[in-house]
C-alpha cells in the first residue's frame, strides 16, 4: 500500500480532515498507519507501542480495510475489552464508511452468552422458572424484544437491570446448544451473527472469543470465527493471560450445579426414567457439594496452589492412597460415569440429552485432568470468587502454542497497546508470546503529548522499604500532603486490597475531600461517582490500573503506593518463575521486573489523556531510587520532570 494513500487519508487536508472538523494531524498516527500497511504488504508481524492520543484505532483500521478489500483476505480485529469492541463498531467503523472511498463490510461477534436463545425462551414460556413480579415483568419485556431485535444482543436491553437473574437460563451459550437439530436454527441469533461475519471484510471480536476459537480450531468442536488472513490485537498486553486461560481446563461448582439442574429440564415423558434420573441427579449434587467442601484452603477470594498431594498421598510402604479430597473426587467421578450411561440411552433421539451428555463427559474429563496432574507443563490451582469455587489448570508457557496455532499460520498479526515494551525493548512480550524475531518488526509511535510540560513525577525522599511496618503510615502522610496540593482530583492506585483499605482508612479521616474506595459499589458506579463529584479521591486496585479514562481536571493526580510486582506466591506467577529458572534464566530479571514495568506504565497512563491535561504522578516506593532495577522502571516511563518536594507540583498544575 503506497504511502501516498496514507497521506491522502491522514494528511492535514486529507479525507479524515474533511469529515472531522477538530481533526489534528498526528505524526505518530501517520507513521503507525504506514507501518501497519507495510506489515500487510510484506506479510510480516508487527508490534506497535502507541500511547493514548496516538489515534491508534484509525491508524490500524485504515490499512486493515485496504488490505481486506484489496488482498481479499478477511481481517479480524481483536480487542481486550467489550467497551473497545463496541467503540470500534459504533463510532470508528461507521466514521470510516463515510470517509473512505473503499466500500467494505464489517461485523462484530461476541461470546454466545451475550445473545438470547429463541429455543430456550420458548421453553421458559412453557415452563416458567421465574420468582417474583419483577422477574415476570422483565421476562415479558425480553420475550417482546426477541421478536423485534435483529441481533439478540443483551446490550440492547438498556432499560433492564445488568444482572438479570434469569438471563443464564435463556442465553445461547454453547454448552447447552443443540445446534442444527434446533427448530430455531435458521432464525437463531448465533446463526445470524455467524452469517454476517462470513460475509464481512472486517470482523471485530474480543480476545476471549478469539482465543476460545483458536483453542477449538482443528478439533471435533470446529471453529467459532470465520476463516481469516490477518489479525490485529488491540490491548495486546493482555494476550498471554487470556490465551493461557483458554488453552487450559476448568471445573466449577456452578458448572456441576447447572448440569444437575438441566437434567430436570429434559423432555422425558417416561415417569420411571424421570424418577431414576432425578435420584441420580440428587446423588451427583450431594457428592459435588461434599467434594467442594473439602477445599477448606479456599475460604477467601483468591488463587491457591493445588499441589499434587491434594488428591493422593504416598503411604509408608511406598504406595499411594487417596486423601479426603481424593476420596470425594473418586465417588463423584463414579456418579458422573453412571449419569453418562443413563443419558446415553436416549441421547441419540433427544438433542437436549445429547448436549447434556457432551457436557457431562467434558466436566468429567476436565476434572480428571486437574485431579491427576499428569501434564507437567501445566500449573494447577483453586480459585475462589464470591460463591464460586474453580479448579483450574493452564499451560505454564503459551509461547509454543501461540507460535504453532497462530503466528506460524497467519500471514500478518499486528499487536498494539500503550504498554508492550520494558526498558525500551519489546523482547519480553515477544518471547512470552512466541513471536519469531525474524518475522516480527517492532515500533514505538511518537507520543502526541508533551509529558515534560504536562506532567511531573513526584518521588518523595526518605520513604522506608515498602515491606517495613511503618511504610503504610508514612505513605498515608505523603498522600495527604499531595492531596492538599492537588485539592483531591486523584486516583490512589494500590497493589493489594489490604493496602488499599488501610490507606483509605488513614487518609479519608484526615482530608476534607470526598473519598471513595473500590468495592463499595460496582466499578461503573464508583467511576461515575468519581467523575461527577468535585475534588474526589478514589482508592483502587488492579482493575483501575488499566482501561479507565477520565479526562480533564477531574483527574489531575495518580498516586501509586508500591511498584506493582506480581505476588510471588500466586500459583501462576510461581509456576512461570520456576519454569524460567529451570530453563537457565533468572525469573526476577526476566519476568518479574518487565511484567511490573508494563503494569506501572498502564497505571501511569490513567493521567494524561489529552493534550490539555496536566497532572502529577506520585510513586511512593523508594526502590525506584534505591535498587539497581529502579533505573529500568524510570527509563520506561515518559520523560517527565522529577521532583521530591510536594510544593513543586504546583508549578505544573498551576503554571503562571
Amino acid at each position: 500500500m503506497p504511502d501516498d494513500f496514507i497521506q491522502r487519508v491522514f494528511g492535514p487536508d486529507g479525507l479524515i480532515a474533511r469529515f472531522h472538523e477538530n481533526y489534528e494531524y498526528r505524526e505518530g498516527q501517520v507513521e503507525m498507519a504506514a507501518r501497519v500497511a507495510d506489515a500487510f504488504h510484506a506479510r510480516k508481524h508487527l508490534m506497535v507501542e502507541a500511547g493514548t492520543g496516538t489515534g491508534k484505532t484509525l491508524a490500524y483500521l485504515v490499512p486493515a480495510i485496504a488490505a481486506a478489500v484489496g488482498q481479499k483476505k478477511r481481517v479480524i480485529i481483536s480487542t481486550g475489552t467489550k467497551n473497545l469492541q463496541e467503540q470500534l463498531m459504533e463510532k470508528d467503523i461507521p466514521f470510516l464508511k463515510k470517509v473512505l472511498p473503499t466500500k467494505f463490510t464489517a461485523a462484530y461477534m461476541k461470546g454466545r452468552s451475550n445473545y438470547a436463545c429463541l429455543y430456550r425462551i420458548t421453553k421458559a414460556e412453557d415452563q416458567p422458572v421465574l420468582d417474583g413480579l419483577d422477574q415476570i415483568d422483565h421476562f415479558r419485556k425480553v420475550a417482546r424484544w426477541v421478536k423485534e431485535t435483529e441481533t439478540g444482543d443483551r446490550r440492547e436491553l438498556v432499560d433492564l437491570p445488568e444482572n438479570l437473574s434469569f438471563w443464564n437460563r435463556i442465553n445461547a451459550r454453547g454448552e447447552i446448544c443443540i445446534g442444527q437439530k434446533c427448530p430455531d436454527f435458521e432464525p437463531c441469533f448465533i446463526t445470524r451473527m455467524r452469517n454476517r461475519a462470513e460475509a464481512a471484510d472486517i470482523v471485530v471480536v474480543n480476545h476471549h472469543l478469539f482465543f476460545a476459537d483458536l483453542n477449538v480450531r482443528g478439533n471435533q468442536f470446529g471453529k467459532v470465527l470465520p476463516d481469516y488472513g490477518a489479525v490485529i490485537f488491540d490491548e495486546a498486553h493482555l494476550i498471554e493471560d487470556i490465551a493461557s486461560d483458554y488453552f487450559g481446563f476448568q471445573v466449577s461448582n456452578f458448572q456441576l450445579d447447572e448440569l444437575v439442574r438441566d437434567i430436570d429440564g429434559l423432555p422425558i415423558h417416561d415417569p420411571v426414567v424421570t424418577r431414576e434420573l432425578t435420584k441420580l441427579a440428587a446423588k451427583v449434587s450431594g457428592l459435588a457439594e461434599t467434594f467442594w467442601m473439602r477445599f477448606s484452603q479456599a475460604k477467601f477470594d483468591g488463587r491457591y496452589p493445588l499441589l499434587p498431594d491434594a488428591f493422593v498421598y504416598r503411604n509408608s510402604v511406598g504406595g499411594t492412597e487417596p486423601t479426603a479430597i481424593g476420596e470425594a473426587y473418586e465417588t463423584l467421578e463414579d456418579a458422573l460415569k453412571t449419569l453418562e450411561k443413563e443419558i446415553e440411552g436416549f441421547a441419540a433421539d433427544m438433542p437436549e440429552a445429547d448436549s447434556l451428555l457432551k457436557r457431562t463427559r467434558q466436566a468429567r474429563f476436565d476434572l480428571e485432568f486437574i485431579a491427576t496432574q499428569t501434564e507437567r507443563n501445566f500449573v494447577y490451582w483453586i480459585e475462589r470468587r464470591g460463591k464460586g469455587i474453580y479448579l483450574r489448570a493452564s499451560p505454564v508457557d503459551v509461547s509454543e502454542l501461540l507460535r504453532e496455532k497462530l503466528f506460524d499460520k497467519v500471514e500478518t498479526c499486528v499487536l498494539t497497546s500503550a504498554t508492550l515494551s520494558s526498558g525500551g525493548s519489546f523482547n519480553f512480550v515477544r518471547e512470552r508470546l512466541g513471536l519469531d524475531t525474524a518475522k516480527t518488526n517492532a515500533f514505538t509511535a511518537p507520543s502526541s503529548f508533551d509529558h515534560e510540560r504536562q506532567a511531573v513525577l513526584y518521588l518523595p525522599k526518605a520513604m522506608p522499604d515498602p515491606r517495613s511496618n511503618e511504610f503504610t503510615q508514612l505513605a498515608a502522610g505523603e498522600i495527604v500532603k499531595i492531596l492538599q496540593v492537588t485539592s483531591g482530583h486523584a486516583f490512589v492506585l494500590c497493589t493489594s486490597n489490604f493496602s488499599m483499605n488501610a490507606l483509605y482508612e488513614l487518609v479519608s479521616s484526615r482530608v476534607n475531600f470526598p473519598c471513595f474506595v473500590q468495592g463499595s459499589m460496582s466499578k461503573a458506579g464508583i467511576l461515575d461517582r468519581f467523575r461527577t463529584t468535585k475534588n474526589a479521591v478514589l482508592f483502587a486496585t488492579a482493575s483501575f490500573w488499566q482501561g479507565v479514562d477520565v479526562q480533564g481536571e477531574q483527574l489531575s493526580c495518580v498516586i501509586i503506593d508500591k511498584l506493582p510486582f506480581a505476588v510471588p506466591s500466586d500459583p501462576i506467577v510461581a509456576a512461570r518463575s520456576r519454569f524460567i529458572d529451570e530453563q537457565g534464566g533468572r525469573s526476577f530479571t526476566d519476568y518479574s521486573i518487565p511484567q511490573a514495568v508494563i503494569t506501572l506504565k498502564q497505571g501511569i497512563g490513567r493521567l494524561i489523556r489529552s493534550r490539555t491535561d496536566r497532572g502529577v504522578i506520585a510513586i511512593l516506593d523508594p526502590r525506584l531510587r534505591t535498587k539497581p532495577y529502579g533505573r529500568q522502571f524510570l527509563e520506561s516511563l515518559p520523560r517527565m520532570r522529577i521532583v521530591s518536594d510536594a510544593e513543586q507540583i504546583k508549578e505544573v498544575l498551576y503554571p503562571q
